[in-house]
């Protein structure tokens, strides 16, 4: 791996650690990347999932005001979504990587089009909170996403968020720390899969982005909030387009 190589795979770490924390959807930075410097499709997720766990550490410790009192809570929720992450997971390791690269292009393209929505999506949470549907109907939901997380995840932290609004009558900050406990706990769980199956995994990779997703997580938790919102959102679709370019070509 060359310097610049070494460089980018560290930078573009700590921006999807930045962007996980403050919405969801880093993988949309990383993923591409590892893709553009010759990894294949199932081992640049893989390295991603693994990678990325120290940065929803990171933010969830930055958030750690806004889960004050949330311990119960997050305990029940995040069964659903350690169960799904490994479920995902799984799915990952057995189905064929022909399938993958199949299935993946749909799921960029889903993810971005949340990206785009994600104002909307606020909007409507602000709304739902008058009127939750109350946590427990908010398990299956999790689960479901933990699923899509442990396999690929990508924007995992809008869906979960939005699942969250609807269910349960709280600040979207507080929502938000409680996501990044559950999008980590998700991606935990999955790179424990992988790391048990030693498949499919570039340490030299995952390492990269371990360190600068840890960094990005502290930045994402203490600025995030004053990012243009509509520049980062302008980056992460074009980001994604590429990547399902990449993967259609």
């Amino acid at each position: 791996m060359s310097a610049a190589e070494t460089l980018a795979i560290f930078a573009a770490g700590g921006a999807a650690g930045t962007i996980n924390t403050v919405v969801g959807s880093g993988t949309l930075i990383t993923f591409p990347l590892l893709l553009a410097f010759g990894y294949s499709p199932v081992t640049a997720n893989v390295s991603n999932t693994i990678g990325l766990v120290p940065g929803s550490v990171s933010g969830a410790i930055g958030y750690r005001a806004e889960l004050g009192g949330q311990r119960r809570r997050a305990v029940k929720l995040g069964a659903a979504s350690l169960t799904g992450g490994a479920t995902g997971a799984i799915l990952l390791l057995v189905l064929p990587a022909s399938a993958f690269k199949a299935i993946v292009p749909g799921f960029i393209a889903a993810a971005v089009v949340l990206v785009v929505a994600q104002p909307l999506l606020n909007r409507v949470l602000a709304a739902r909170h008058r009127h939750p549907l109350g946590g427990r109907r908010a398990l299956p939901g999790l689960y479901a996403i933990g699923i899509y997380g442990g396999y690929f995840g990508a924007a995992q932290g809008i869906l979960t968020l939005a699942v969250l609004g609807l269910a349960i009558p709280e600040g979207l900050q507080r929502l938000n720390a409680l996501k990044n406990v559950l999008a980590g706990g998700t991606n935990l769980v999955a790179g424990l899969v992988f790391v048990i199956a030693a498949s499919h995994v570039s340490w030299e990779a995952a390492g990269l982005l371990a360190a600068g997703s840890a960094l990005g997580g502290q930045l994402g938790a203490r600025v995030g909030r004053r990012l243009p919102a509509p520049v980062l959102r302008g980056v992460i679709v074009a980001v994604g387009i590429a990547a399902i370019v990449k993967l259609v070509s």
